[in-house]
């Protein structure tokens, strides 16, 4: 008995071992030597780089920059799975509960789920180049074009350093919200029709359903999509990169932290520097998931 148990838990380890040992090499390993590259000056030339302790991390939080970017990627944290969410909770309750009698989707639902999808089957550098065209401050702007022909003046969507912010925001949102849309619908197909109805019977109305029987059962999918939702906040490296001026502008309005780390390492080469900006998002992103999950912990509902 002993020795079948010994080969049993042998074979288990065989077939563990292999995913282990590549999670520590391309995952665990990576993520050691770059916190050990951001207490060095490593520019990527020489061999061996110098060990400057926390000196990159001193640099960093008196840059007015670094700053700059962090303040964008916290708004994104907030705003991005806020907005995001509802806008998705919205239509997802439409599709499957909005119809006449309150326990089916509004006609064509199958179809207005491939157009809320669409915008997933796009590249992201695909629809940073098609809102630079969106927002083309002249004649020929899908949205200052006709402004001009009533005869307004155009908006700097991208040149304005008070608007750039917010119309990257309208982009992310845009990009994201159809599949949180499919993913809602998911879960609500997967709710007994029985209880909206039992609900309906006992004189909710839509506000009501929504609230006080919707939202609680898709609970859990809300918090695995604001987890997600704020990781895309904090990496929104492409449709800054892309869409906006100067890569983050104008005047850093735009920036956030993985534009930094792109321009200090591939443009600056400053490798340490930009480690030590990926250590600050690495543990941004880390903290945010925790307290995410700690925040919104609450008894399962069993259905």
């Amino acid at each position: 008995m002993l020795f079948n148990r010994y080969r049993r838990g042998l074979f288990i380890t065989s077939f563990l071992a292999a995913p282990v040992i590549l999670y520590l090499i391309y995952v665990i390993s990576p993520n050691v030597q770059a916190f050990y590259m951001a207490m060095t000056d490593w520019r990527g030339v020489s061999a061996t780089p110098n060990f400057i302790g926390l000196d990159n991390f001193e640099r960093l939080f008196g840059d007015n920059v670094f700053w700059k970017a962090v303040t964008h990627n916290i708004a994104l944290l907030v705003l991005l799975p806020v907005i995001t969410i509802v806008i998705a909770l919205f239509f997802a309750f439409l599709l499957n509960l909005g119809g006449k009698q309150g326990v089916s989707g509004i006609r064509g639902s199958a179809f207005y789920r491939v157009v809320f999808f669409f915008p997933q089957v796009l590249a992201v550098t695909i629809v940073a180049v098609l809102f630079q065209q969106v927002f083309r401050p002249d004649g020929s702007g899908m949205l200052n074009g006709p402004l001009m022909a009533l005869g307004l003046q155009p908006i700097g969507f991208l040149s304005d350093s008070g608007i750039a912010f917010w119309s990257v925001l309208g982009v992310l949102v845009w990009q994201a919200v159809g599949f949180y849309v499919v993913l809602f619908s998911a879960g609500l197909a997967s709710i007994p029709k029985d209880m909206f109805e039992a609900a309906q019977i006992d004189g909710a109305n839509r506000i009501t359903l929504f609230f006080r029987v919707t939202l609680p059962l898709l609970w859990d999918t809300v918090q695995v999509a604001w987890v997600y939702l704020g990781i895309l906040a904090m990496d929104v490296f492409a449709i800054v990169w892309v869409m906006t001026l100067q890569q983050g502008g104008p005047n850093w309005s735009t920036t956030v932290m993985a534009a930094e780390i792109y321009r200090n390492a591939f443009g600056y080469f400053r490798f340490g520097y930009a480690s030590a900006l990926g250590v600050v998002m690495f543990l941004f992103t880390v903290g945010f998931a925790i307290l995410s999950l700690r925040l919104s912990r609450r008894e399962r509902i069993e259905y």
